[in-house]
């Protein structure tokens, strides 16, 4: 899900395309339901292990049951089109981040309006981690910030400028105070959120990072770039650059670990500019 929701699509979708709810396709076919977003589909994030949550183009954020295509709730309140959504590991909670420069927060079981508002970015705000105990927020922006907020109060409890710092993501190290993040200055960084600074900085790439994901187990982290090419890094001690996957045509836009099962490997997944979604072996880059 974490892929699918760095990818935005630029696809325009039609009613008559879709079956009714509940109906199955052909054999083999995934089920397709009515649409969610009355626009394109910016981002979606896994909720529980029935639901997804998913921002739009129309402003809107949508939280469905994706086993039936059921819109259980639908939250408006932004005033530009939505570009990041992320849930409360406690799945009560739900982000999303918007071109009208705010961040929101929406209680899944309370009113239909925002439970708080984070105001204070001074572009489209592309970047936003949630921590573990979801205390807090870090947002960051196209105008070189990264913020740090708490959730209960709304209050901005720290900022940090960098010159040419174009946020493009961040995601938490699970169990961790700090925060992984990717840039259009071509780097990747670990932020320490308990003071908001740099703890240390990836060498830069050849090409601007579009995304980022962190392991389960804290211990490495993927960064996607517009070359073609995602890199592993190890957040551990050494914090060296492991392995890099090669083989997509045009940009990464998205990247993601995959869950691991008893007897699979442990994988990585891509998505790219050239329509292909590729898995790797985390380890060996092999697909």
């Amino acid at each position: 899900w974490r892929a699918m929701g760095k990818l935005q699509s630029k696809i325009s979708f039609h009613t008559t395309r879709y079956r009714a709810e509940g109906s199955a396709g052909p054999s083999g076919s995934p089920h397709q339901h009515s649409p969610s977003h009355s626009d394109g589909v910016t981002s979606v994030a896994a909720l529980q292990p029935d639901l997804c949550v998913s921002g739009g183009r129309d402003k809107s954020v949508a939280v469905c049951r994706w086993t039936s295509g059921a819109a259980l709730r639908r939250f408006v309140g932004h005033e530009r089109e939505v570009t990041k959504v992320s849930p409360a590991l406690d799945s009560s909670r739900v982000f999303s981040a918007s071109r009208d420069k705010t961040v929101m927060m929406w209680e899944l079981h309370g009113a239909p309006g925002p439970r708080q508002h984070f105001p204070g970015h001074e572009l489209v705000v592309t970047g936003l981690a949630v921590s573990p105990d979801a205390s807090q927020l870090c947002t960051g922006s196209r105008d070189n910030t990264v913020c740090k907020w708490d959730t209960e109060t709304g209050e901005c409890v720290g900022r940090a400028m960098i010159s040419r710092n174009l946020v493009t993501d961040l995601c938490w190290v699970p169990g961790e105070p700090y925060v992984i993040q990717t840039s259009e200055d071509k780097t990747t960084r670990i932020w320490d959120s308990r003071e908001l600074q740099v703890a240390h900085t990836f060498p830069a790439k050849q090409h601007i990072q579009t995304s980022c994901d962190v392991s389960q187990d804290g211990r490495y982290c993927l960064s996607s770039s517009q070359g073609g090419e995602a890199t592993l890094w190890d957040l551990r001690q050494t914090r060296r650059r492991v392995c890099e996957y090669r083989g997509h045509c045009q940009g990464t836009t998205a990247c993601v670990f995959l869950p691991r099962g008893p007897a699979l490997a442990p994988s990585v997944a891509t998505s790219s500019s050239d329509s292909t979604v590729k898995v790797w072996h985390r380890d060996t880059a092999g697909r």
